[in-house]
């Protein structure tokens, strides 16, 4: 915070505002790129080849026995196919891998699809090196120290034994991780055979593409993608508006939130799209007290300013309309007693302050002619930054840009001269 502080002092104006998660979105975007640019530059990391599918966990006690490893990669292109009619490309890899004793017994088997990030190109060396990785930290796993490895593709035998040379970043980064594996064993060869021969591990790395492709259906049938966050999400998650959008519930709360916060009732998201929020909606999401600020919003929202009273009690400040305010009407004082709903305090409806017994409305604003202290402290705020008043409404407000004439969008046939101030401001109400 010092070095936020301390670069602020650089601006002549700097201020702070809370937004919605939505008008970030660019930046959130920006945010997301750089954190897969990091995960793209990490290891691939694979399971324990101990446990589910291993028939051998102790290291191995004969220095002299030359360890069979079988490795294979695939990787492929799938149309997938939703609920409905609905359809989406999706690339899927996965790898196969066996160690076997001299006598060819397996002692270990591993499918495990391979984890592809988005927009990293993907090629057959890149998917098989992938492949021979995960086989070769099998073995270190189980630190054998002589194996022989076999593989079907000759172009990547032909890297490994160092009779051709890659071009591509990608695979030369492969086959370093290769060689500093091959370290690890005292004896470590590398071996051309047919695919016949890598039978059991391409049938293992097909079940995995099988495996992923059954995970894109259910993807693509029961999730959705937030456009604000851009997560894929159960479609239980999010929130039908009453419109054609729908966002998840997390930056809906959000949203919600903070418009609450800033004493606006939410919308929908989308732009030029003004369907207002149920709150039989939001109460799946909003905390208890902002499902109370929510419905405080909507009834002063729905009260118009003329018609607004509210309890002069501090304690209660309660908005009630006129309407509400003459239904509790208290004869037994005087014509505008009034008694309010919640704090059942007693008040005056015209001089809007607590009720002024066995005195009328005008000898008691005579005897009173300074107002209370709290709107002395507005008008003294007011005054210092050259606000005006509505003259009807008495919403106050600043003049923005423009001429000096304002007409109040709460009543619309009110209007008057703004002459208070010559300085550009910023305007909120009008």
């Amino acid at each position: 915070m010092d070095q936020v502080n301390l670069l602020r002092k650089r601006f002549t104006y700097c201020e702070f505002s809370l937004t919605s998660r939505d008008d970030v979105k660019y930046v959130f975007c920006l945010a997301r790129d750089a954190i897969n640019s990091q995960i793209s530059k990490l290891e691939t990391k694979t399971k324990s080849p101990y446990g589910e599918g291993s028939s051998y966990s102790s290291e191995s006690e004969d220095e002299g026995e030359v360890y069979r490893v079988y490795f294979k990669g695939l990787w492929n292109e799938e149309r997938v196919y939703g609920s409905s009619s609905s359809y989406k490309t999706v690339t899927v890899a996965a790898m196969g891998a066996a160690i076997c004793d001299s006598s060819d017994e397996i002692i270990h088997q591993l499918k495990t699809p391979l984890d592809l990030i988005e927009g990293e190109p993907i090629s057959r060396p890149y998917v098989e090196g992938q492949a021979l990785i995960v086989a070769l930290q099998g073995a270190a796993t189980y630190k054998l120290k002589r194996i022989e490895v076999f593989c079907d593709y000759y172009l990547l035998y032909q890297y490994v034994s160092g009779e051709l040379l890659p071009n591509e970043q990608q695979t030369i980064d492969i086959l370093d991780h290769v060689n500093l594996l091959r370290k690890s064993f005292t004896y470590c060869e590398l071996s051309l055979i047919a695919r016949y021969d890598v039978k059991y591990v391409f049938r293992l790395a097909k079940e995995a593409i099988r495996s992923q492709t059954r995970k894109a259906v259910s993807t693509l049938g029961n999730f959705g993608t937030c456009v604000i966050c851009l997560d894929d999400i159960s479609i239980d998650q999010f929130m039908s508006i009453g419109c054609t959008h729908r966002y998840c519930y997390s930056c809906m709360k959000q949203h919600v939130e903070v418009k609450l916060l800033n004493g606006m009732l939410p919308k929908c998201p989308h732009e030029d799209c003004g369907v207002e929020l149920r709150i039989e909606s939001c109460e799946k999401f909003l905390d208890p007290r902002f499902t109370e600020m929510m419905r405080q919003r909507l009834k002063e929202d729905s009260i118009p300013v003329t018609e607004k009273v509210y309890c002069p009690n501090p304690r209660c400040s309660t908005l009630m309309s006129t309407k509400e305010a003459l239904r509790n009407l208290v004869l037994v004082y005087g014509f505008g007693a009034r008694t309010c709903y919640n704090c059942h305090g007693n008040f005056c409806v015209y001089c809007r302050v607590p009720w002024h017994e066995n005195i009328t409305c005008e000898e008691y604003k005579r005897r009173n002619p300074t107002p209370l202290v709290e709107e002395s402290k507005l008008k003294s705020l007011a005054a210092r930054n050259l606000w005006r008043q509505c003259i009807k409404c008495k919403h106050m407000i600043e003049l923005a840009a423009g001429c000096y004439h304002m007409t109040c969008r709460y009543i619309i046939f009110t209007s008057f001269v703004y002459l208070w101030c010559r300085v550009l401001l910023v305007c909120y109400v009008f």
